[in-house]
């Protein structure tokens, strides 16, 4: 292996969104930082099993009113 190709890995603290942390190796940060999460498979709804909302805003019902009388011409 080639030397000093590589970026340090160090030790950083890992702080989860309920305030629980943990120490584990990375390359992130500098020695002891603490990355802060914002999403953490406690509070996701992909890791929770929760349900996901459909936050369209209307699109998706103005795009099919507008258009359904289109339609397309079938060639044979």
């Amino acid at each position: 292996m080639k030397k000093d190709i590589h970026p340090d890995y160090h030790t950083i603290t890992v702080e989860m969104t309920d305030g629980t942390q943990f120490e584990t190796r990375s390359t992130w940060g500098k020695k002891g930082e603490v990355l802060r999460l914002e999403i953490d498979p406690k509070s996701h709804a992909a890791w929770t099993g929760g349900k996901q909302k459909l936050m369209d805003k209307g699109r998706v019902s103005k795009f099919n009113k507008k258009f359904q009388n289109f339609r397309s011409e079938k060639k044979d």
